[in-house]
């Protein structure tokens, strides 16, 4: 039962982190593309920037958030390699 715990809370976190990857690239890269475009930051319409750099940034901290909470998750369970 407690491996079955430490699973689900595992999917959860995977699903969470996919969620936001997917709005972030796909949404606001390609669906509300038209509405974010209307919106410049430093010269560049944000729907560009999303769509080129701001996926990548998203992503990249998602690494970080999954480990650091992955990390929480497997000590809550027992099951940390320290």
């Amino acid at each position: 039962m407690k491996k079955r715990s430490h699973w689900q809370d595992n999917l959860r976190l995977v699903g969470l982190c996919l969620s936001i990857w997917f709005l972030v690239s796909f949404g606001f890269g390609i669906l509300l593309l038209d509405v974010l475009n209307q919106i410049e930051i430093a010269g560049f319409k944000l729907g560009f920037w999303f769509a080129q750099q701001g996926s990548i940034y998203v992503f990249v901290g998602l690494i970080f958030f999954y480990a650091r909470r992955m990390s929480a998750i497997d000590k809550a369970h027992g099951v940390d390699e320290d």
